[in-house]
């Protein structure tokens, strides 16, 4: 179990660290946020997976991918993040 969590915010790190390299622009993010990215990244890979190449009846239609999965789903975060922090910065005043 511990293997399982120590691996997940591995790569996590590095899907979430390559989709910021990918993304042109400064995203202020910390390591932290970046693990988290990619771990979100690696579930939106996994969904994106499940709707494009058939059904997987075993794992569900929420389940983490592979390193390439993740870095993909990590960048359609970011942008996703980032139309809707740039949203939300020109309401504030």
């Amino acid at each position: 179990m511990l293997g399982l969590i120590v691996s997940i915010i591995v790569v996590g790190l590095i899907a979430g660290a390559i989709a910021r390299l990918l993304i042109p622009g400064k995203q202020s993010m910390s390591v932290v946020m970046t693990i988290v990215l990619g771990i979100v990244g690696s579930f939106v890979g996994g969904f994106l997976g499940y709707l494009l190449f058939g059904k997987d009846a075993e794992h569900g239609f929420l389940q983490p991918s592979g390193i390439i999965g993740s870095i993909i789903g990590a960048v359609i975060v970011i942008l996703i993040w980032s139309r809707v922090g740039a949203r939300n910065s020109t309401r504030t005043r």
